[in-house]
């Protein structure tokens, strides 16, 4: 949880591959493997999974939402890794000119198209 959504209660289920990562992380694999564990601890039907939700920022574009993660790195992964097709998220509403606060002059990139194989973010482990 973070400061922008320390009060949001609204809890969202998006598919995985809808959310953009465009910050290449740096990854634990000690964390990523914990978290690994407790989703196994857990029944996959269930609301509580054990992990927080993600942070993920929504652009309304041309009448299309875009979806943009960019914390929650072990926990993309772990979602990832075992498999799940959608991730609990907090969904905060921003403006195109907010997620240039983020990602500068390529935000105009952000909005382009990926093909249907493109992966939905790069990652390098540690």
């Amino acid at each position: 949880m973070s400061i922008q959504t320390s009060n949001m209660n609204r809890i969202s289920f998006l598919p995985l591959s809808s959310i953009r990562r465009p910050i290449v992380p740096v990854l634990d694999e000690d964390k990523i493997t914990r978290m690994i564990e407790t989703l196994s601890r857990t029944d996959p039907e269930a609301i509580d999974d054990g992990l927080p939700p993600i942070d993920v920022l929504r652009v309304r574009k041309n009448g299309k939402d875009w979806y943009f993660g960019f914390g929650g790195c072990h926990r993309f992964q772990a979602y990832e890794r075992t498999g799940k097709q959608t991730v609990k998220c907090k969904v905060v509403p921003v403006t195109e000119s907010m997620l240039k606060m983020y990602v500068g002059g390529s935000v105009d990139e952000m909005f382009k198209e990926r093909p249907a194989d493109a992966p939905a973010s790069a990652v390098t482990a540690v």
